[in-house]
């Protein structure tokens, strides 16, 4: 094998153990989510500080995500998302914000200048875990389209330098 081949599948083989990583990482938050019973009132206490820091400092959190690409296949991707606004109307809360897109099995890593950068509007609900014991459990899925569910977004990782991109 010359070094080039060795080269393209190393590079390969980091964006396979990356996406592993992000599916370990994405159940053990889905499960710890319904372990602890996270209702979505304290959920959306969360995102309304973020949407605060993203006013006040341009704040950005590490998003996971899953993502359903054209042939059916879900995978989860990794990105940055900034909380505009909390709206609740009608029984309903939804918050308005930016999503940079910076990992996906597809294209691995991108830096934010490369990245997708999409609006978007998730909504925040309860809903029934079914398990051993019934709970409720929030889960926060994107609504202004059908490909994007099941979204955690980290308040221990922010950063504050994306707004160039935003």
């Amino acid at each position: 094998m010359d070094a080039t081949t060795l080269t393209h599948d190393f590079h390969l083989w980091q964006r396979f153990s990356k996406q592993d990583r992000l599916e370990r990482e994405h159940r053990a938050a889905r499960r710890k989510i319904a372990e602890v019973g996270t209702m979505a009132t304290r959920m959306i206490k969360a995102y309304e500080s973020m949407a605060a820091k993203g006013v006040s400092e341009n704040a950005c959190y590490r998003t996971i995500y899953k993502q359903r690409d054209a042939q059916g296949e879900t995978m989860i991707r990794e990105g940055w998302l900034k909380v505009r606004r909390i709206v609740a109307e009608g029984g309903t809360t939804r918050l308005r914000g930016t999503l940079i897109t910076t990992f996906s099995l597809a294209n691995g890593e991108q830096e934010p200048v490369n990245a997708t950068v999409e609006k978007l509007t998730l909504e925040v609900y309860d809903e029934i875990v079914a398990g051993t014991k019934m709970k409720l459990a929030c889960k926060v899925d994107r609504c202004d389209g059908d490909d994007q569910t099941d979204f955690i977004t980290f308040l221990d990782s922010v950063r504050g330098d994306l707004k160039e991109w935003l």
